[in-house]
């Protein structure tokens, strides 16, 4: 968790140099409150990292795809991975280069390719023979030849929560590994397709490096048979999946993985090619914190519950992958002490943001929740007819509101009622 930019001043917890109180007072809750110096700080491990190698970061959009959030690693030179075409115009909006966009999914619509095409996309990730097709397809009723590489799936255990686990046999995404070579060549014979690279994406939440390099090795494997067959790879993609600290987890250092993937790469002979990584969780998940505030304390007989303005439609981790966040007030206060849930007003039992939580607290009181940078916001919904938070960025001692809080109106602005 990041300390140094969301850290206790005088009791009272601040992002940077503002004070979460008086963003909660002027902005209101819930709100997500997001740190410039913490997104900048992430990216530049990995940039620095990358420096003089040819090794570059496409941040991974769906983490966090807040306008100035994008705008920050935007303006740091930031590459790009998406996964739609929505995530595209966010990008080009926000400052980003559609030459530095990395096209990934396993479901890319028609119209959103030959939008990336017309954008003029680094490269697609494709993940099947019927996604080369539709692709090659498209690229030929433009007059264009898409730059491809292919997303391998290399049965490499992650070991982290099953949901976020995208490596294994099992799972929907990639090209089987035995399938790839001669994928492959199927690719290589379409005209209006040019293979350029080789991709995999493992998991997400990862907090060993053993797992990559298994997954480089496999990878390489395959290169080389792939270059024996005539097709030549340009670029290997890692993809992203790096851990946080959210509890107790010891993630690698972000400087000591990047060296570690690109020394074993350069040892195992294929230092000439430019190396991919795509970063998400760990350059946005620690940047950011939902502020929320108490609104009763319900005492049970088997459970007391710490009902806040929150809930499981502003942030879905805890619900979906009964994640943990850590939780604290926003204030440190003289008052005694309680195990309690931190649950939210949605109508769900799911509806929880965390269990057993030792906390000093009264009704009123402000909660941070820590560790809520990736993954908070873009997956949070209207469920309850619930208008989605604010987003607030932080830089130094100003805060500018970057995202205003929805209104129930706007919920069903597009809706009709039947004729009389």
């Amino acid at each position: 968790m990041n300390q140094t930019t969301f850290a206790f001043v005088d009791g009272v917890l601040h992002a940077e140099g503002v004070s979460t109180v008086s963003l909660a007072r002027q902005f209101g809750t819930p709100l997500y409150v997001y740190s410039r110096a913490a997104l900048t700080q992430a990216y530049e491990a990995y940039a620095n990292a990358c420096a003089g190698r040819r090794a570059s970061v496409h941040v991974a959009v769906k983490a966090n795809s807040n306008l100035a959030v994008l705008n920050v690693f935007a303006r740091l030179g930031a590459g790009f991975d998406i996964v739609s075409s929505g995530e595209l115009a966010r990008v080009l909006t926000a400052g980003g280069k559609a030459e530095n966009v990395v096209f990934s999914g396993v479901g890319k619509s028609a119209e959103e390719m030959r939008e990336a095409l017309a954008a003029g996309v680094k490269c697609f990730n494709v993940e099947s023979i019927p996604e080369l097709d539709r692709l090659n397809a498209v690229a030929a009723s433009m007059g264009k030849t898409a730059p491809v590489s292919l997303r391998v799936n290399p049965d490499v255990d992650p070991k982290t929560h099953p949901y976020i686990s995208t490596g294994l046999k099992a799972n929907k995404f990639g090209v089987a590994f035995d399938d790839a070579r001669a994928t492959y060549r199927a690719a290589a014979a379409m005209p209006n397709l040019h293979v350029v690279g080789i991709d995999c994406h493992i998991g997400s939440q990862i907090t060993e490096i053993a797992p990559y390099l298994d997954a480089v090795d496999r990878l390489l494997e395959l290169v080389e048979q792939i270059e024996a067959d005539g097709t030549k790879i340009h670029h290997v993609d890692v993809g992203g999946g790096l851990g946080i600290q959210y509890d107790t987890e010891t993630p690698p250092d972000i400087g000591e993985f990047v060296k570690t993937l690109l020394d074993h790469i350069d040892a195992r002979g294929h230092g000439h090619r430019a190396v991919f990584f795509e970063p998400g969780r760990s350059v946005t998940g620690n940047a950011g914190i939902l502020l929320t505030r108490v609104e009763f304390l319900k005492p049970g007989e088997e459970k007391n519950f710490a009902i806040v303005d929150a809930a499981m439609n502003d942030l879905a981790r805890p619900a979906m992958y009964q994640a943990f966040h850590a939780i604290e007030p926003a204030v440190k206060r003289d008052v005694s002490a309680h195990v309690y849930d931190v649950v939210g007003p949605v109508c769900e039992s799911g509806d929880w943001l965390g269990r057993d939580r030792q906390l000093a607290i009264e009704a009123g009181d402000l909660l941070a929740i820590r560790s809520a940078g990736a993954y908070g916001f873009v997956m949070s919904s209207n469920y309850n007819t619930r208008p989605r938070a604010a987003e607030v960025m932080v830089d130094g001692s100003h805060a500018q509101i970057v995202r205003e809080r929805e209104n129930v109106k706007e919920l069903f602005a597009g809706e009709t009622v039947l004729p009389k």
